[in-house]
């Protein structure tokens, strides 16, 4: 069981046209937040299932697949330590959540992200010192500071909710568009929570938050409410 095998199975899957397509909407163009990914054009649903029948794939033939140019690849790799992880006891959760770490500069697009930090890091933090958290969101590294910020969302299942706001507070400035949507996405569903604390958090920094963050923050409040929270920010 390698690495090839994986690869080679997703090659066999693709599709000159979803490939293309994948491109454009990944944004793989110079200059643009994906530049230089390269896609096979598998459909999610087949690169998992590529994934689960290479569930028992070994970490150092993930760590080729992570470090493999082509997106499926890293996706497939994504979600068989995912699925490793939940299966996992706590020794070898430990070592799966060092590894995703260790790796993290070749998880670098939204969906890799996405689809691992709130099922891998952040469960493993749950009932740990979460300090790391606050070394990616301060990172110059896009990818690492949406790690930080999806990574809450295992906190946020919990009710522990400080560390997004916190981490939300710390990214209120931050220049990307992918940025700005990750938090606001975080701050909307700390709100399914407790309303009151995301209320109390947007009372202070709506007027300064970026547009696109304070809309996905408020998209489930009333259309009065949200007019409220947009006239604030002007």
């Amino acid at each position: 069981m390698k690495a090839r095998d994986v690869e080679k199975e997703l090659k066999n899957l693709g599709s000159s046209e979803r490939a293309k397509a994948s491109k454009w909407f990944f944004k793989t163009q110079k200059g643009q937040y994906g530049y230089g990914d390269l896609f096979f054009g598998v459909s999610v649903p087949k690169q998992r299932d590529v994934a689960k029948k290479y569930k028992d794939l070994p970490l150092p033939e993930i760590s080729l697949l992570l470090k493999n140019k082509t997106h499926e690849c890293r996706l497939a790799a994504l979600f068989i330590l995912v699925g490793q992880y939940k299966k996992s006891d706590e020794s070898l959760r430990k070592k799966i959540a060092m590894f995703y770490l260790k790796h993290s500069k070749f998880i670098n697009n939204w969906d890799l992200v996405d689809s691992s930090a709130p099922y891998i890091l952040g469960p493993y933090l749950l009932n740990r010192d979460r300090a790391v958290l606050y070394t990616l969101a301060c990172s110059k590294n896009l990818w690492e500071k949406r790690i930080a910020v999806i990574s809450t969302f295992a906190f946020i299942k919990q009710g522990q909710l400080s560390d997004t706001f916190k981490i939300a507070e710390i990214l209120l400035k931050d220049p990307h568009d992918l940025i700005h949507k990750a938090v606001g996405w975080a701050l909307r569903e700390a709100g399914k929570k407790t309303l009151t604390e995301e209320e109390k958090f947007l009372e202070k920094y709506a007027s300064i938050m970026p547009r696109t963050m304070l809309r996905y923050a408020i998209e489930k409040f009333s259309p009065q409410k949200r007019s409220y929270y947009l006239l604030k920010r002007g």
